[in-house]
């Protein structure tokens, strides 16, 4: 982080005469923003996944009460094949397993990236709108509101909608 820190300190002192260092509040947002976008992403995957063992479980669970022997159809590649359920059903098994796998990967992957995105917010001061109202800090949530237009304060927060 210091090194980040000096690097883009130098830059903005540059730039802004005799700001404090380290970026300014509109990069600050902008990178939260994108750390909160990432970590969407990896949960609508992960939703999606869900769905996939789902149908996966249901096909399973029905292709077990039929006849090994009786023909069945899958689409592989785009190709519709047609396989006896013996031959299919413990390929669906294997797929549903490798789908679980990489679900708890992108699990860990959205902990990691809310523990960064915690950190960052403790960092930067950040604040989203609507949140510590009714708490003791709803002051001064609304007062960071109202001078959000401000820029950067030493010791202000960063207000993200």
């Amino acid at each position: 982080m210091a090194a980040n820190s000096s690097s883009t300190g130098s830059k903005s002192s540059n730039s802004a005469g005799g700001k404090q260092s380290g970026p300014s509040a509109e990069q600050v947002v902008a990178t939260f923003q994108k750390m909160r976008q990432e970590q969407r992403s990896m949960a609508s995957k992960a939703a999606e996944l869900e769905m996939d063992i789902n149908e996966h479980s249901l096909v399973v669970d029905t292709l077990k009460e039929v006849d090994p022997s009786r023909k069945c159809f899958r689409l592989v590649g785009g190709v519709l094949v047609e396989r006896t359920v013996k031959e299919v059903l413990p390929a669906l098994e294997n797929n549903k397993e490798q789908i679980s796998k990489i679900i708890e990967s992108i699990n860990t992957q959205m902990q990691t990236k809310g523990r960064e995105l915690t950190e960052y917010r403790e960092r930067y001061n950040i604040r989203l709108v609507g949140e510590g109202e009714g708490e003791a800090q709803g002051q001064s949530a609304a007062s960071s509101r109202d001078s959000e237009g401000g820029g950067s304060k030493g010791g202000a927060g960063v207000l993200v909608s």
